[in-house]
């Protein structure tokens, strides 16, 4: 798998290239894992209610083509786009979900942080507060889209949502949890421990 850092940037030319990547790969195309920040913006599912959106303000507000509902991406926050050949893996949506939520579970366990996911609601939280978001698409047998993962950065525009639809969920941050690193640091310990989980047999579990 080859990971890329691209540092911050724009979240529609990114996402564009995300589905060109998917629609030009074969059956030969090297997985690759885009690690990244974007500038403020709100993302909707493309099943998502716009009324979850309260007050966007100046943020802008971008359509998308991933499930989930309405989530916020800014600086401080570690974004992960696992494009992944599914069916060459031999393994399910659900099965990448839960890789991408054990990436962040298996991250801030050694800090004594006690991290789950959800099946209800894809993603990963602690005592009830939601660190991470998951939102996925898949195209040709392949994903795009990913993680969104909070480091170190302003939550406030997050009073603007319901945060992935849901009314007063409260949201945390690796920092608010002892949890240190920039987003960069993280992302390298994300993507590795990431790797490894998809490379290994134990993944493959059932057909997409």
């Amino acid at each position: 798998m080859i990971t890329r850092w691209l540092g911050r940037v724009a979240y529609e030319p990114t996402w564009r290239a995300m589905q060109r990547f998917t629609d030009e790969r074969d059956a030969d195309t090297e997985d690759e894992l885009w690690l990244l920040e974007h500038p403020p913006v709100f993302t909707l599912g493309m099943a998502a209610d716009p009324s979850h959106v309260l007050a966007a303000g100046d943020i802008p507000v971008v359509q998308t083509d991933r499930g989930g509902q309405v989530t916020y991406h800014g600086p401080g926050q570690l974004v992960v786009y696992p494009l992944v050949d599914i069916r060459r893996l031999g393994i399910g949506v659900r099965d990448l979900v839960m890789q991408l939520e054990h990436s962040v579970i298996d991250l801030v366990a050694p800090f004594g942080v006690h991290a789950l996911g959800r099946r209800d609601a894809p993603g990963v939280y602690v005592e009830g507060r939601k660190l991470a978001s998951v939102g996925m698409r898949i195209r040709r047998g392949a994903s795009y889209h990913g993680l969104a993962l909070n480091v170190d950065m302003d939550l406030a525009p997050f009073a603007q949502i319901n945060p992935c639809g849901m009314v007063g969920m409260q949201v945390t941050q690796l920092k608010e949890l002892g949890v240190r690193g920039d987003v960069e640091e993280i992302g390298k310990a994300i993507s590795t421990g990431l790797s490894a989980r998809l490379r290994s047999p134990a993944v493959r579990r059932s057909a997409p």
